[in-house]
């Protein structure tokens, strides 16, 4: 299987919430059909299979999506949560969630786009009423809106990922202190 999206953020709620990128300049959007976000739910193993989302799907997904990351980023900040937001999570955490199922070759989850947007919530839920709370960071890139679990050692993590943020902006300030270099005064001021 081919990935189409990233999953760097520790929770399956916070990329999902991801799934707007550079929301401070470009918004891209990751849920641009309903294929795309059937892929999202079956690559971040929420589900192993899901019947077809529909364009309401995406619609309603997006609109938990917003809520959802205003409240990650409310609680991230020590901020009250918006009314409005709550209601639309806690709406869709009230739906059936995903079931898996044993088989002969190990657990099987089938579900509705719902079903799965439910179990997502379900996550976030999870995730905001608990311990590792206090632990959301968002990326040290200011073009990067990603929020994520910072379980290193001091909490001194910067970045979403290395391979998605950490190396860019590395490399940028490589490129730039050689810049700075090449461009300093050379020889010795006596």
């Amino acid at each position: 299987m081919n990935l189409e999206h990233v999953f760097v953020c520790g929770n399956p709620a916070l990329d999902f919430a991801a799934t707007l990128r550079a929301r401070r300049t470009v918004g891209f959007e990751m849920f641009v059909s309903p294929e795309r976000l059937d892929a999202w739910y079956v690559e971040s193993g929420i589900v192993d299979a899901i019947s077809p989302s529909q364009d309401s799907d995406v619609e309603q997904a997006i609109a938990v999506r917003e809520a959802l990351y205003r409240l990650i980023t409310a609680r991230r900040l020590g901020e009250a949560y918006d009314d409005e937001a709550l209601a639309t999570l806690n709406g869709a955490a009230r739906r059936p969630a995903a079931t898996p199922q044993l088989t002969p070759t190990g657990r099987w989850t089938v579900a509705t786009p719902q079903a799965a947007l439910s179990s997502v919530v379900r996550h976030a839920v999870e995730l905001l009423s608990g311990p590792d709370a206090p632990l959301l960071k968002e990326c040290g890139n200011p073009e990067c809106t990603r929020i994520y679990i910072d379980r290193s050692r001091g909490m001194r993590r910067q970045w979403c990922g290395m391979e998605s943020c950490g190396n860019k902006i590395k490399a940028a300030a490589y490129r730039a202190r050689q810049k700075q270099a090449r461009s300093a005064p050379r020889g010795g001021a006596a």
